[in-house]
């Protein structure tokens, strides 16, 4: 190796600076190199790029856009539950107004049908007392006829003259009966 070194040494030629022709086929072969990546691949990676960011760009849109509707459906929920239970409230406000009402509505029929079952049972009893009465005045007058023909001695039989002293003797119990009263 020591000779190549003394024959490269005695030629002139110096090992560290390169040979011309090799700068010229290099530089060549680098701009040939450089001129293929600038024409075909540099544009590909742009579009490749491009494409990328166009498609991450359309992917946020559609989640900022799907976000949107969402937070729109959310309200439009919140407001639909919101107005349903106002719904309900009102309803449930119908329900008991209308049951207040139903339950008034059956008191007031049920004291106006106890007052009529009162005033029926009043004239019943109405009735009934004055064919008491009307049954007792006949009795008594029978009674006090009878009495009166064995006190007097003598036949009441005439129905007129029986009468007369029935309803006298009558008469004088009622007064009898207010006097006492009072």
């Amino acid at each position: 190796m020591n000779e190549a070194l003394i024959l490269a040494a005695e030629e002139g030629a110096n090992p560290l600076v390169p040979n011309i022709w090799e700068i010229l086929v290099t530089l060549l072969g680098f701009a040939v190199l450089m001129y293929i990546v600038v024409k075909f691949v540099v544009p590909m990676f742009e579009k490749t790029y491009a494409e990328r960011t166009e498609a991450i760009e359309g992917g946020l849109k559609k989640a900022e856009a799907a976000q949107a509707e969402a937070s729109a459906a959310l309200d439009e929920y919140k407001q639909q539950l919101i107005d349903a239970r106002t719904e309900a409230n009102r309803i449930r406000e119908e329900a008991r107004a209308e049951g207040a009402q139903i339950l008034a509505d059956l008191k007031a029929k049920a004291g106006a049908e106890s007052a009529r079952i009162m005033e029926q049972s009043h004239v019943a009893i109405e009735a009934e007392r004055q064919a008491a009465v009307v049954s007792l005045r006949s009795e008594v007058g029978t009674l006090a006829t009878e009495l009166a023909s064995k006190v007097v001695g003598e036949s009441l039989a005439d129905d007129a003259r029986a009468a007369r002293v029935v309803d006298r003797f009558l008469a004088d119990l009622e007064t009898q009966n207010a006097g006492a009263v009072k």
